[in-house]
């Protein structure tokens, strides 16, 4: 059991919640179980803290789960497990790096420790209220480029933060591409990148209860993505039939996008 040290609020549905943990030094992708107790568990990437030997939660609050632990105060007690997973393969030179919502997380600790030429950042959400992490970006990237798309044109880029990527993609040069956030929006990043012979590598969001590669709850295609992921390169999403058309639902029925 962990206990939460600080809860700061990101935008009006979302907050970060940090404590004391070995999991500071996990590699970018790298997930966690988070046991709500009395409520649930839920997996959860790990958020970089500006704070020697800590590490943090970003929670949007949506169902039961992340709704409860979003709720949580300072000195409350959570469960964790992990880290689980593999991680990014973090190339060197021009990298694009695309979060969508809370799928900014692992794309903040990829950030943070990748070693390159240059990095561009791409945030994207739906409204100007939704909008977060753009100062600790700037913070962590003083020699890069941060750039921010709102679905309404409230702020940033007017429109999907899909089509900031494909126009940068057409227009520059990038040795690898690094996206986490909506499976769709993954999907259409993943198809420009390829589209360009660029590499690129998505981190995936399923249904996982188990966090093993047991339950097969977080089945895709032929892959658990607990166990097999939660990091795919272009080549498997793109051979795999469900990845941006399908998902399963808590019961494990196949559901369309």
């Amino acid at each position: 059991m962990i206990v939460i040290e600080q809860v700061t609020d990101e935008t009006p549905t979302v907050r970060t919640l940090t404590f004391q943990s070995e999991l500071s030094d996990v590699l970018p992708g790298q997930f966690a179980m988070v046991w709500i107790p009395g409520i649930n568990e839920l997996p959860m990437s790990v958020m970089i803290s500006e704070r020697e030997g800590r590490a943090a939660f970003t929670v949007r609050k949506h169902g039961p789960a992340s709704t409860g632990l979003y709720n949580l105060n300072p000195g409350d007690m959570i469960g964790v497990r992990g880290p689980y997973g593999n991680s990014f393969d973090v190339r060197p030179g021009r990298l694009l790096l695309v979060g969508g919502g809370t799928g900014l997380v692992p794309m903040m600790r990829l950030a943070a420790s990748a070693k390159a030429e240059h990095i561009t950042l791409l945030i994207g959400a739906k409204t100007r209220n939704e909008v977060f992490f753009e100062s600790l970006a700037k913070r962590l990237l003083p020699g890069g480029r941060i750039m921010v798309s709102t679905d309404d044109g409230s702020y940033g880029e007017g429109g999907m933060v899909t089509g900031t990527a494909d126009r940068l993609l057409g227009e520059e040069r990038f040795d690898a591409v690094y996206v986490c956030g909506p499976e769709i929006m993954m999907y259409k990043v993943v198809e420009s990148a390829r589209s360009r012979g660029v590499f690129v590598q998505a981190s995936l969001e399923r249904m996982m209860k188990c966090g093993v590669g047991i339950c097969g709850s977080c089945c895709t295609g032929e892959d658990l993505v607990c166990r097999d992921g939660t990091v795919f390169d272009g080549d498997s999403l793109a051979s795999n039939k469900e990845f941006g058309h399908t998902y399963r639902d808590k019961a494990g029925i196949l559901r369309q996008y």
